[in-house]
């Protein structure tokens, strides 16, 4: 076996955990086609909020909806920078990305805080006898499965249809008379609340939230989602948010793997995070050609 129960475990929990995450890059990248690089700081912003409220004695489930408003307010700045004062969506959302490393520090009153003693998510499946290496998966599972079916349905309502219309062919729908502006902003913030949700599970589960845990946030998201699609298929909203959450735990697991493996004297480091990734992204773009070369085109 290249990796034991307690990596495998661990590994499937980081897909969980961090699969919400990748929903919200699959909002902003497939659904909207907005480039957001708002996530490397609204993943540490959720993570800061939730932590900080952790740390006053409020309850660590509803801290998460608080970590979720600050990210939809995070995503509705970069969304406003763009729609309305016209500054290009890349640069929109870097500008917030920047701007967020110095408010999580204020909100945290330094660049990190311990969440060592206080209650998280999983102390009530703890407090009934699970082990820890169980009672974790078991939590952010049902709550990513949750948050995954509540965007299913989300995206077949009518302002869903609107957003989808609104990424795929943005000139139909405003001649429909449709606020493409609101949407964008909508969309966008909700997002960057599916992030920061994601970043408040994360510092709960790590014991502690940092400034810099947000680093590569959004090139994770953006492999998971290229796998996620590349093994599940995104013919249809259905498949396509399942493909998310499924990338994500592929993703998770193959790093783990990645990093277990040994050839003589080589094996991977943590350090080797970005190359690995890089590797991966590359399989999954170029596995679907490989795969039509090989196979005889059926008649």
């Amino acid at each position: 076996m290249f990796m034991n129960m307690y990596a495998f475990m661990g590994a499937v929990e980081q897909g969980f955990v961090y699969g919400i995450m990748v929903l919200g890059v699959y909002l902003t990248f497939r659904v909207l086609d907005f480039p957001d690089l708002t996530v490397d700081g609204s993943l540490p912003l959720g993570a800061s909020v939730s932590a900080v409220a952790v740390g006053y004695g409020i309850d660590p489930f509803f801290s998460c909806f608080l970590a979720m408003g600050a990210g939809f307010l995070a995503g509705m700045v970069t969304a406003v920078l763009n729609t309305k004062l016209k500054i290009l969506h890349l640069l929109a959302s870097i500008l917030t990305m920047i701007a967020l490393y110095s408010i999580n520090i204020r909100i945290m009153g330094g660049p990190n805080v311990s969440l060592l003693g206080k209650d998280i998510v999983i102390d009530p499946l703890i407090n009934a006898g699970i082990p820890g290496y169980l009672a974790a998966p078991i939590i952010f599972g049902i709550i990513s499965v949750a948050v995954t079916g509540m965007i299913i349905w989300f995206l077949h309502t009518e302002f869903g249809l609107c957003m989808q219309a609104a990424g795929n062919n943005p000139r139909m729908i405003i001649s429909q008379g449709v606020n493409t502006h609101f949407v964008i902003i909508t969309g966008v913030g909700l997002s960057n609340a599916l992030v920061a949700l994601s970043g408040a599970l994360v510092a709960q589960n790590q014991g502690a939230s940092d400034v810099n845990m947000g680093v590569g946030t959004i090139v994770a998201g953006l492999a998971s989602v290229i796998v996620g699609e590349t093994v599940f298929g995104n013919h249809s909203v259905v498949r396509a948010c399942i493909a998310a959450l499924g990338g994500s735990i592929i993703y998770r697991l193959t790093i783990a793997l990645a990093l277990g493996l040994k050839w003589g004297k080589f094996s991977f480091t943590p350090s080797d995070l970005n190359l690995i990734t890089a590797l991966l992204v590359i399989a999954a773009l170029t596995a679907p050609k490989i795969k039509a070369k090989l196979m005889p085109k059926r008649l």
